[in-house]
């Protein structure tokens, strides 16, 4: 028996930081059958970066095979962080002690559950990475991580207004995906998962030489899985 869990935020028109333009360009009325046609940054919800979002010259998506972004998870429980606090190495690494190389590493924090993503507290109030827990992840070898809050602290900038920081600030995307961690960022649903390692299915959309793309994310648990 397997368990299939989706942990991608729906794509929503009306969202606050994100625009959608989503219309009809076909509509049965005019006897055309329907099309819906939708638009958004590849930066927005549930999805998938690649290096050359934050290097000019790190790889785009073209280069990312599906073994890649598929395979085996192991989820670090730090649920009982609180908000508006960093996550320190020593509460990532307990929480990490069964992850392997090679692994989709999945942070838990249920960070949905506690603000909603359709207002600005969820940034405003959320955890967020070190850069000493960062560089122990790609340590641990680690081929993709993802991430259930937004966890890198001056995120929320874009928000405040205040100046955006240098790339070194931005310490997961510096850290882990300009030295090749393939990111997916706002996942959620994540309390519904079980087991601390599970399969992870990471699927952007084939967009060609691009710096990030939307995603389809999903963890398999199986009766077999510790």
């Amino acid at each position: 028996m397997s368990r299939l869990i989706d942990l991608s935020t729906p794509v929503r028109t009306g969202h606050f930081r994100w625009p959608v333009e989503r219309r009809l360009a076909k509509s049965h009325d005019a006897g055309a059958g329907q099309a819906t046609w939708a638009g958004w940054n590849v930066h927005a919800f549930t999805h998938m970066d690649s290096p050359r979002h934050v290097d000019p010259e790190g790889f785009t998506t073209d280069a990312i095979a599906l073994d890649m972004t598929v395979g085996p998870g192991a989820v670090l429980d730090v649920s009982d962080v609180p908000a508006n606090t960093p996550i320190e190495l020593e509460r990532l690494a307990a929480a990490g002690a069964h992850l392997q190389p090679g692994d989709f590493a999945l942070i838990r924090t249920r960070w949905d559950e506690r603000a909603s993503i359709d207002t600005p507290d969820f940034w405003l109030q959320a955890p967020w990475m070190t850069a000493e827990g960062s560089i122990w992840l790609r340590e641990r070898g680690i081929k993709a991580v993802g991430f259930d809050f937004p966890q890198d602290h001056c995120i929320r900038f874009f928000l405040t207004g205040e100046a955006r920081p240098p790339l070194p600030e931005h310490v997961t995307h510096f850290h882990l995906l300009a030295r090749g961690v393939i990111m997916f960022e706002y996942l959620c649903n994540t309390g519904a998962l079980r087991q601390a390692r599970n399969q992870m299915i990471g699927l952007p959309i084939r967009l060609p030489d691009s710096d990030g793309a939307p995603a389809r994310v999903i963890a398999v648990e199986t009766d077999d899985t510790p």
